[in-house]
């Protein structure tokens, strides 16, 4: 009877003892080995210099995908079937996905525009009908300061799948002004004034050279394009300052902005 005792335990021992000592020591290097791996992964992310947000949120992604596949061997080690458990996660992970659509079409663009960098922080950009500043990038939208200093939020998905304008990634913009003079004026002269405006500007850059053509002959007025480039950062300010620089120039040399006149008719 001992006898019998005996071999009964040592049945249970091998029957399930020892899947067990197995599951226990695939998990502990399994564990060990997920930990070497996240390590690395981090390490070549950061060399790479990949944004401090999407390397945390991978680094999550890949050590929680490796645990479930230890788990998984684990239980299939002690004599589990993971067939149907398999089922389970991939059912589960499919309505998720479903229910989550939106966000991880924004999720995929944003992992595509830090990777990528179409644009950085501080770049001016014009995109999805917006124009402005980045301010921020993060792992589902990228935020805007408009001129009007406005806050825009826009969804990462469409920011990458569509049309982006990058006004900084040169280092240089151009501004497109055109101004207009009588055509009783000397159209040389008039050049000379306004290329003057231009080059005095230490906002303006020399290189490019900034530029004064006359683009159109207008029904009232002959047309030049008066063309400065300057930085990103200071767009709004030669703009402006162009405008009132040209107006005051040609006001100083006697040339005339030709403007609507009314013509009054005294009936006797």
């Amino acid at each position: 009877m001992e006898n019998l005792k005996t071999e009964q335990i040592i049945d249970y021992v091998i029957t399930y003892g020892i899947p067990i000592l197995k599951a226990i020591l695939i998990y502990i290097i399994g564990s060990w080995l997920i930990k070497k791996i996240v390590k690395a992964f981090t390490n070549l992310m950061a060399r790479k210099k990949y944004d401090e947000s999407l390397q945390k949120f991978l680094e999550r992604l890949v050590a929680i995908t490796l645990q479930i596949f230890l788990i998984i061997t684990v239980i299939s080690t002690l004599g589990v079937e993971t067939t149907s458990l398999a089922a389970v996660i991939a059912a589960a992970g499919l309505a998720i996905g479903m229910a989550l659509q939106g966000s991880l079409s924004n999720f995929a663009g944003g992992v595509l525009l830090i990777i990528f960098k179409p644009y950085e922080i501080g770049d001016l950009i014009e995109a999805q009908g917006e124009l402005g500043t980045v301010k921020e990038i993060d792992i589902l939208n990228t935020k805007l300061i408009t001129p009007q200093n406005k806050l825009a939020i826009i969804p990462n998905g469409p920011m990458a799948n569509g049309n982006i304008v990058n006004y900084t990634k040169e280092g240089k913009i151009r501004v497109d002004i055109t101004i207009g003079v009588g055509y009783g004026e000397d159209i040389k002269t008039a050049k000379e004034v306004l290329l003057e405006v231009l080059t005095s500007n230490p906002k303006v850059l020399k290189n490019p050279a900034p530029s004064v053509n006359v683009v159109e002959l207008a029904d009232s007025s002959v047309n030049f394009a008066v063309r400065p480039y300057t930085k990103p950062a200071d767009y709004w300010d030669v703009y402006f300052q162009t405008v009132e620089g040209c107006k005051l120039a040609l006001d100083k040399a006697n040339i005339e902005i030709p403007y609507p006149h009314q013509v009054e008719i005294h009936k006797k």
